[in-house]
């Protein structure tokens, strides 16, 4: 049985990731949220037999087996309670509330109505977060105790028409729910739980914050040091994993989301082309090339459309999804600044 899809939102992450993969991985997008006039010409041109509506309501009419949400971080709450209300399981767009208390209220919907509730951390199944588990998994660097892991980039101007530039925290704005939701739940799905031990969450350019540094340390005994930075001139690389017999150095992402931008999709739950990383092994003035594992993002809804049919646990767990919560509401007691 196909699986009917509902879409809230259609902006960067509902129309270059959420509805590519939904559709390489053989799902049916019957419905999108969206009142954006631009946005809606984008759904009937990409998707032209699915229903573009403008409430939450309408969506929740269409007879619909899976709901996602990809609305600005704001809204969260309510499409996502409203959803699991109207018993259709549903993946929520990372982070799945902008503090721990907003996620710890939809979970308990979720609880109170049985019905299931994720939230898509993709990044999980990067080629270089696949990489990564193998490195540790098969002790290809011995014992590891550091890693520094990076989005990092040089954007010194703000972008005018995006709102997790544009908005306040409170709001739901700034990196530390962006892309350190990403390198906080990667950190805690490589080297189990963690305890914060330091932050530094900042505005460089006057918006939201764009400057973000969080300092985890692993009941394993690794330190992870995670930067999420839109005003680095000189980017570090993507991964440094240090371990006792040499490090892991990852230069940059793997092609998937360029990919996906470019309108290309994994057919049949799987690319046809290279998703890989370009990754090294260093010892001192040795280095030597590592075979990378490719990255694959359309795992997580065949994972989801498993979890559904009973077959699997949902690609992201209740705990994992606190945790992460729990370190980011962390991260702004020991340091926030407006």
């Amino acid at each position: 049985m196909t699986l009917r899809v509902g879409l809230a939102g259609y902006g960067l992450a509902g129309r270059y990731f959420h509805a590519p993969l939904l559709k390489g991985c053989d799902l049916e997008l019957v419905a999108v949220l969206t009142s954006n006039p631009e946005r809606v010409a984008h759904v009937n041109s990409d998707f032209p037999n699915a229903a573009v509506v403008s409430d939450m309501q309408e969506l929740l009419a269409h007879d619909l087996d899976l709901v996602i949400v990809a609305s600005v971080n704001s809204v969260h709450v309510e499409q996502a309670t409203s959803a699991l209300r109207a018993g259709i399981p549903t993946v929520v767009d990372k982070p799945m509330g902008r503090n721990l208390t907003e996620t710890l209220e939809i979970l308990k919907v979720s609880e109170e109505t049985g019905v299931p509730v994720t939230t898509f951390f993709n990044r999980l199944f990067d080629s270089d977060s696949l990489t990564i588990k193998r490195v540790i998994r098969e002790n290809e660097i011995g014992k590891v105790f550091r890693i520094d892991s990076r989005f990092e980039r040089y954007r010194p101007d703000l972008a005018a028409q995006s709102w997790r530039e544009q908005s306040s925290a409170a709001e739901g704005g700034g990196l530390l729910l962006d892309l350190q939701s990403h390198l906080v739940s990667t950190a805690l799905d490589w080297f189990g739980p963690a305890e914060l031990v330091s932050a530094s969450v900042r505005s460089i350019r006057g918006a939201s914050d764009d400057d973000v540094v969080l300092v985890l340390r692993h009941d394993s005994g690794v330190d992870s040091y995670l930067s999420a930075s839109a005003i680095v001139g000189a980017p570090g690389p993507r991964i440094r994993m240090l371990g006792s017999n040499g490090a892991l150095v990852i230069g940059e992402l793997d092609p998937q989301e360029a990919l996906l931008r470019s309108g290309q999709i994994p057919s049949g739950g799987k690319w046809d082309v290279s998703t890989k990383s370009e990754a090294l092994i260093i010892r001192g003035d040795v280095a030597s090339e590592l075979q990378v594992e490719d990255g694959n993002y359309a795992l997580f809804y065949s994972l989801v459309a498993g979890a559904i049919a009973g077959a699997n646990e949902w690609p992201v767990s209740k705990a994992e999804i606190i945790a992460v919560a729990t370190i980011i509401d962390r991260a702004r007691e020991l340091n926030f600044r407006e």
